[in-house]
């Protein structure tokens, strides 16, 4: 919805009005529709305005309450903002505009941190008292609207994105390097620091107060997932009927807007559910697709294209369907935008989310994704399975670390790393990733069941975590607002009671594997149980053709296994082995020559680590060396 960004100074002040609106110029793409600033004593804000519910200049922000004392700027939507109204106009409260922001104005005034529990949305937000020069900040459950956030002991700084932060003129850019570890580690962040050395990113469901005595940024948590108690009585016809009525009610409070929505329409069942539910509410729904030109694509990689299957849907729901073909060559372009955008590196190839945000933003401002079913519905059975028949806490750390991994294992790390980087931390990667669990003392390992939960915990805490972050960044480089229906409140709390034997629909045969079998056989055996979102397909029966709901899953993703060998060996080259390479500094030359020669001669498919390569290249450009992304 749009971009916040503040400097709080307990001194003085640190920026002017112009550095000021030269820092929010670096995020404007968020916000096109508007630009305002409000200063005060230790106070300063900026807000980029992209307008979604009343677009009128009567929910401007900067917002300020009547009386005058409290300031607000806000990020995101409050889906549930006129049933929240209601209760308040009950208490008195007279409303000036028809917008969520206002509504989340006075909540917070009038009832605290209590209001929090009560919305229903996504939401960054920044409310600043002016007679207690005090201020709070405030993310979403489930961290669907960024947050960062730098303090130097005198001044914080905080903003929807870093490169806001950043331009402040006290920051000076340094890598942090064990954010570096991590990442090459998991192709993410499982903690909240990032790849800026002291910029942090205020973890979801967080409540941040700061004012002229703090001394430090101290942020606590309001709400955390629990799949530990799951109603085990629960039957596969109770689970399908509140299902579908409790998504089909999270669809109808997303299309809340006064602008146009969209969804995006894979050939998957996530987003051919949302299509099914939103095209009866807006008739000529806008269906956006992202295909691949597979020409010279091999291999698994050739049924990399949804497009047929997205039609098959567009078709049956009577959508307004539009398509784009990314090809090989598309890569080089966009990949220094889409690090510029990224900043923090996350995840896998993300540059079709790119392009598909891009051309969604020609015809909608508002686009509803299905991100956060395959968390909540046990979508990646292929991953539980390899550690649901651990023995021990431990064995289930040791299993589920190994797959984990997913780029360099720890003991190669002195062979990828160059001297120049310090690797001393309090944490080691293991023990960041065994931190996701031992933070949260509900969880239990006594079971298959037990295992299983964990597992859904701990990717929802940090696979989709992630996810959400790139696809903030992706779709508001292009100016386009995304929703996740999967994610609203009452279907959260729901899908966190449903019990693992109605999602995993062949758990118990799976249990009947033989103990003794050797485990490669085991492993062999329980990746054909590919029965991930049982209890999801079943309700979906209803409305979606039966060759989507029969459908095996797919990821979104560019066969760039086979791009990489081919159209775009010379770029993957030029870009890593050459002379001009400056993350040679951190990462060893020799490392990134034997993952480009196995992957060239097929012997290894190191496509994600040959990304995570490039992406690293283009941050050290963009970000130590000062090169323009949009002018590569």
């Amino acid at each position: 919805m749009c971009g916040i960004l503040g400097v709080f100074d307990q001194a003085d002040h640190s920026v002017t009005e112009n550095q000021l609106s030269q820092m929010a110029s670096r995020i404007a793409y968020r916000g096109p529709d508007a630009s305002e600033i409000w200063r005060e004593g230790p106070m300063n804000l900026a807000h980029k305005r992209l307008s979604i519910i009343d677009v009128s200049e009567r929910a401007a922000q900067p917002m300020s309450s009547a009386d005058g004392r409290f300031v607000l700027v806000f990020n995101g939507c409050i889906y549930n903002f006129r049933e929240l109204r209601k209760g308040l106009e009950k208490g008195g409260i007279r409303f000036q505009s028809d917008s969520d922001t206002e509504v989340l104005l006075y909540g917070l005034i009038h009832e605290g941190e209590d209001f929090i529990h009560r919305l229903n949305g996504m939401f960054a937000f920044a409310l600043y008292d002016r007679d207690r020069q005090r201020l709070t900040l405030g993310r979403d459950r489930y961290g669907q609207k960024p947050l960062y956030y730098w303090y130097n002991g005198k001044t914080l700084v905080f903003a929807s994105e870093i490169k806001a932060i950043i331009a402040h003129p006290d920051y000076s850019v340094r890598l942090n390097h064990q954010a570096l570890n991590e990442y090459f580690t998991f192709q993410n962040l499982f903690r909240y620091h990032t790849m800026f050395e002291g910029v942090t990113l205020l973890p979801p469901a967080n409540l941040v107060h700061f004012d002229r005595d703090s001394d430090m940024v101290k942020h606590h948590s309001w709400w955390d997932y629990d799949f530990s108690q799951p109603e085990e009585n629960m039957d596969m016809q109770e689970a399908e009927s509140t299902t579908l009525k409790l998504f089909e009610q999270a669809v109808e409070r997303q299309m809340v807007s006064d602008v146009p929505v969209g969804s995006y329409l894979s050939g998957g069942m996530d987003s051919g559910s949302i299509t099914a539910v939103a095209s009866r509410i807006a008739p000529r729904l806008s269906t956006f697709t992202c295909g691949f030109d597979l020409s010279a694509v091999t291999g698994v990689e050739s049924h990399y294209d949804e497009r047929r299957d997205a039609e098959l849907m567009a078709s049956h729901f009577k959508t307004e369907h539009f398509e784009q073909v990314i090809s090989a060559g598309d890569l080089s372009w966009s990949l220094p935008k889409v690090v510029h955008h990224l900043e923090d590196l996350r995840m896998g190839m993300s540059y079709p989310n790119f392009y598909i945000s891009r051309l969604a933003s020609k015809f909608v401002k508002v686009c509803l994704q299905g991100t956060g079913g395959d968390e909540l519905f046990g979508g990646y059975p292929w991953r539980y399975y390899r550690v649901f028949d651990a023995l021990s806490q431990e064995e289930y750390f040791e299993q589920y670390y190994g797959f984990w991994q997913r780029l360099v294992p720890d003991q190669e790390k002195s062979l990828l790393f160059t001297e120049s980087v310090d690797l001393r931390d309090k944490w080691s990667p293991r023990e960041v990733f065994e931190n996701v669990f031992r933070f949260n003392d509900r969880l239990k390992y006594e079971s298959p069941e037990d295992h299983i939960q964990n597992s859904l915990y701990f990717e929802i805490k940090t696979f989709l975590h992630g996810l959400l972050v790139m696809g903030d960044k992706l779709s508001m480089a292009n100016g386009l607002e995304e929703r996740f229906p999967f994610l609203d409140n009452d279907l959260v709390d729901w899908a966190q009671k449903v019990p693992v034997r109605l999602k995993l629909g062949k758990l118990e045969a799976m249990k009947t594997v033989d103990e003794d079998l050797p485990r490669p056989l085991k492993k062999k055996l329980y990746q054909e149980f590919n029965d991930g979102k049982n209890v999801l397909r079943r309700a979906m029966e209803d409305i979606l053709p039966t060759a989507i709901i029969q459908r095996k899953k797919q990821g979104f993703s560019a066969p760039d296994e086979n791009w990489y060998r081919g159209e775009n060996a010379d770029y993957v080259k030029k870009l890593l082995a050459s002379n001009k390479t400056l993350s040679s500094e951190f990462i060893q030359p020799d490392y990134v020559r034997r993952t480009l020669d196995e992957h060239f001669q097929h012997k290894a498919n190191h496509r994600l680590r040959i990304w995570s390569f490039m992406c690293f290249e283009w941050w050290c450009r963009i970000f130590l060396d000062g090169q323009d992304a949009y002018e590569q």
